[in-house]
């Protein structure tokens, strides 16, 4: 039940802070924010009583499970599940929903509560994301927090608002419609195959499908995992709803929302289409290292520092698609590192942006310059997530880069290789952000007051997460262990071969990333297998 907790509250707090809205402002900011307290209490708590490597055998799929009947007839179920990456994704969730928050404390003045209440449902919707394990649902869920999201840009955004909103929508609401396609076509397929119609996850792995079909399917699926990512050329509604976007919508979109596109990538489109999977990843990689040169080059370009920092998030995410399709346990780990870090470090980039722009009414960078001296803190706090940005050792994006172009160098070096310049290109529009933003001349004579109590404490934190993970990655690293085996494990459990035709399995295709041939691997594999029949999924 504490996995349904973790979505129920969210939601209850979403409701409540509507309707206390009519009693003041202050009413929605404190429930939400007592919401979003508890769901990390809930999930801390997972993470604390979780089984250790020690204890953990292997042959459980999910540290948490839900699971009761819906809609029995059509195979839908009310499935809920967390492993260590779903669970780290809802703590960074909940982490970044109180940030969220707090940037909206001062700069939300009208329709306080419809505001926390698309907020808090967003984010409701989100951690239902990470929890689903029944497609259908999944698909309900996808859906479901993309519509406060448009409200959120839409009304309470800045200029081009409305013309931000639309675009996100589109984009997003016309790539989930190929993903529904897909979920209806693998569905349809087992079924032809078994006899048994179902959306549940466990059941659906393994569906023997034919090659050219297996690649249409999965395309369903990454084109609205692209989308979400984003991947370049599916990107160009990032920037519009990022510079729109209230300040507390920003950090949701590049802090949240995008992760929810390569979690899809890990959860469902490649171990659900393994062997298309290897056929599209020499595509993927090169789409990874465009992204990754492309973000930064064009970051250098911009004028509009909330555009700049929203072009930073293409090359970060980049180095996440790398990881995930050189698809071993370290590029793997360090895809996960990457979300959890770039969420964090691009999430406060954006408060302080929005704590920027609510001071002096701008974004534009050709009117900044010197404000180190008029605000310190301010300064101190964007020098530091700027050298985060870039992948300074020692700090927690480092980790996540360094792994995947360590995993990512056995799959393909060039790849690497070309992955490796991102790292130069971070550091010159890093260094850019600061210079224009911070030093030089203040030929504006701006004059404001620096962070006050709340935004500093709120940049501590996310400081000191940051360089948590950076010193001592290793709590992450082992909580997603658990996630990252199984998704392994998971091309063992190929189909059996159809009379009369060819289908693409784990053990009938040779990928230096994706499938690893060891024993230690296939004894997983087999042990996994087991606890799937036990289990009677």
């Amino acid at each position: 039940m504490i996995l349904t907790w973790m979505i129920i509250i969210p939601l209850a707090g979403a409701l409540l802070a509507w309707l206390l809205g009519r009693l003041g402002d202050r009413w929605p900011r404190w429930v939400s924010l007592s919401a979003l307290v508890l769901d990390i209490v809930l999930a801390c708590s997972l993470w604390i009583l979780r089984p250790g490597p020690e204890k953990f055998t292997g042959k459980e799929a999910w540290l948490a499970e839900f699971n009761v009947h819906w809609f029995t007839r059509l195979g839908i179920g009310f499935h809920l599940a967390a492993d260590g990456i779903s669970l780290v994704m809802i703590i960074l969730t909940s982490f970044l929903g109180i940030a969220a928050v707090s940037s909206a404390w001062t700069e939300i003045r009208q329709r306080t509560g419809f505001f926390h209440f698309n907020l808090m449902l967003c984010l409701a919707g989100i951690v239902a994301v990470f929890l689903a394990v029944d497609l259908f649902l999944f698909y309900f869920f996808w859906e479901i927090m993309l519509v406060p999201m448009y409200f959120l840009i839409a009304l309470w955004g800045h200029e081009n608002r409305i013309y931000a909103s639309v675009k996100f929508f589109i984009f997003t609401q016309v790539s989930g419609l190929f993903m529904l396609a897909a979920i209806l076509g693998l569905y349809f397929v087992h079924g032809r195959n078994t006899g048994v119609y179902t959306f549940d996850y466990m059941q659906l792995l393994g569906t023997s499908i034919e090659p050219s079909i297996a690649i249409l399917l999965m395309l369903g699926f990454v084109i609205a995992f692209f989308v979400k990512l984003p991947v370049v050329p599916f990107h160009t509604w990032l920037p519009d709803a990022h510079t729109e976007a209230p300040t507390a919508g920003s950090v949701v979109l590049a802090g949240l929302l995008l992760k929810t596109g390569a979690y899809g990538m890990l959860r469902f489109a490649v171990p659900l289409f393994p062997g298309a999977s290897v056929s599209f990843t020499p595509a993927a990689l090169v789409l990874g290292v465009i992204g990754i040169i492309y973000g930064a080059v064009v970051a250098f370009a911009q004028t509009d520092l909330k555009r700049l920092v929203a072009y930073t998030s293409v090359s970060h995410m980049g180095f996440v698609l790398l990881g995930i399709y050189a698809w071993n346990e370290v590029a793997l780990q360090g895809a996960i590192m990457q979300m959890l870090c770039h969420g964090i470090s691009t999430g406060a980039l954006f408060i302080l942006v929005g704590s920027l722009q609510e001071r002096i009414n701008t974004r534009s960078l050709d009117r900044m310059g010197g404000l180190w001296s008029t605000a310190p803190r301010m300064g101190g706090a964007g020098l530091f997530f700027a050298l985060a940005s870039l992948g300074l050792p020692g700090l927690g994006n480092f980790v996540g880069e360094f792994l995947i172009l360590l995993g990512t160098y056995p799959v393909s070096p060039p790849m690497a290789a070309a992955a490796a310049l991102g790292l130069v290109t971070s550091t010159i529009y890093s260094v850019w952000l600061v210079q224009r933003t911070f030093f030089g001349e203040n030929t504006e004579k701006w004059k404001f007051p620096d962070l006050g109590k709340r935004e500093t404490t709120v940049m501590a934190a996310l400081i000191g997460v940051i360089v948590w993970l950076g010193i001592y990655p290793q709590p992450a690293i082992t909580t997603a262990k658990h996630g990252v085996e199984n998704l392994q494990a998971l091309y063992r459990l190929g189909p059996e071969e159809p009379p009369g035709g060819t289908v693409y399995t784990a053990d009938s295709v040779s990928h230096p990333g994706l499938y690893l041939e060891t024993d230690h691997r296939r004894k997983r594999a087999m042990t996994f297998r087991r606890g799937r029949s036990e289990n009677g999924r």
